[in-house]
């Protein structure tokens, strides 16, 4: 048994699921993986089950109905991982955007030196990044600052998606009160663990933009992380975190 799942939401990521799935399983630590798969109409599942019998009790599928969102696939995974008692959990892309080497670097960070989230960050040593438009980049670096700006969190890469969290941080936070479903669910998710008093590390990765497949940004998605980042600011501000978590993390902390 695995003590690390990694959880990779899917859809319509066909030509990337077989690779990044033997990938995971080639490298020298063993990762379980939980694909989180919303309906795909290329047959992403369909792929994904037919290597569960050669991966048995490594891999694991659980499907939804339709496409919900990052931030709520990602909550059905922590709640899975919950469940089946693993002590470090991970978000990643399907598409090599985050490079599966890292998964150690981010579980050292965690295991070894001790830190309860371990993010992979494109801009924690200048700007990390590869095969992405100047326009792109520029979005994504200062939407990073505008996040630091209004919530005054010490995390310099806000919108990464490729993390390990300790089982006590995804215990601690109360998962049905995360409310957003795009890259704020991301920047929410960083804030309450850091709110909360977690240590948190980032640590230096090249992000690679996806070879295959379709981007999943929209303008939807970007607005709802503008106007999110106030929100959180605004619950911060009210007590929100010191009301709903202070007792239940020192208790988390605590017992570690």
């Amino acid at each position: 048994m695995s003590d690390s799942l990694i959880i990779i939401p899917t859809y319509q990521e066909k030509s990337n699921i077989e690779k990044i799935i033997r990938k995971v399983f080639s490298l020298p630590k063993e990762f379980h993986i939980l694909v989180v798969d919303d309906n795909s109409p290329d047959g992403t599942a369909d792929i994904v089950r037919g290597l569960m019998p050669e991966f048995k009790n490594k891999l694991f599928l659980e499907t939804r109905p339709g496409k919900l969102g990052l931030g709520t696939a990602y909550i059905k995974g922590f709640k899975w991982a919950l469940n089946h008692d693993y002590e470090y959990i991970f978000e990643m892309d399907a598409d090599f955007s985050h490079n599966p080497d890292d998964l150690l670097k981010l579980y050292n960070a965690c295991e070894i030196e001790g830190y309860d989230l371990s993010i992979g960050s494109r801009y924690i040593n200048g700007v990390n990044v590869v095969n992405w438009p100047i326009g792109r980049v520029l979005m994504s670096y200062y939407a990073s600052a505008y996040v630091r700006l209004i919530t005054r969190m010490k995390v310099r890469d806000t919108t990464a998606g490729f993390k390990c969290y300790k089982r006590k941080v995804l215990e601690t936070i109360n998962l049905d009160d995360i409310r957003f479903i795009g890259y704020a669910f991301q920047i929410e998710m960083k804030y309450t663990a850091w709110k909360l008093g977690f240590k948190i590390k980032e640590v230096s990765i090249i992000f690679m933009d996806r070879s295959e497949g379709d981007s999943k940004m929209s303008k939807g998605i970007f607005k709802e992380a503008v106007l999110g980042v106030i929100r959180l600011r605004l619950k911060s501000i009210f007590g929100h975190y010191n009301s709903k978590y202070k007792k239940k993390n020192k208790e988390a902390i605590a017992s570690s």
